[in-house]
């Protein structure tokens, strides 16, 4: 919940919210997409999809273009200044992982731990 309270505030500061980064990341990684990529990988619909990126658009984040092999569809693309905010966000993403894991002893033994935790509540929440 820190870590979300504090990811919130900060993406507020640069005009967007949780679901438009989340977005706008998938594409600075994965180059531009289709709407139906998106939402498939969001795991919403491309009706949420479609109201994320008018948003986007809108507020000068991605732009829309022609697909150059498939007429039907449209790719999502990163505008300057959307790809400059994701590059300060994925820098301060790594500059936090080394804050919170660098001087960790052991990074397999808590990935390892890590691990148990989640199988334990991934059954804890099944039975319930």
């Amino acid at each position: 919940m820190l870590l979300q309270d504090d990811a919130a505030r900060g993406v507020a500061a640069v005009g967007l919210t949780l679901p438009r980064v989340q977005l706008t990341w998938l594409v600075h990684h994965h180059g531009p997409m289709t709407q139906r990529a998106l939402a498939d990988a969001l795991r919403v619909t491309p009706r949420n999809v479609t109201g994320l990126v008018d948003a986007l658009v809108a507020d000068g984040f991605v732009s829309r273009g022609a697909h150059p092999t498939d007429r039907r569809a449209t790719l999502v693309s990163l505008t300057d200044h959307g790809a400059a905010v994701m590059t300060v966000m994925a820098r301060d993403y790594e500059a936090l992982a080394e804050r919170l894991f660098g001087e960790m002893p052991d990074p397999a033994a808590f990935s390892a731990g890590l691990d148990h935790v989640l199988s334990r509540l991934k059954e804890a929440l099944s039975d319930s």
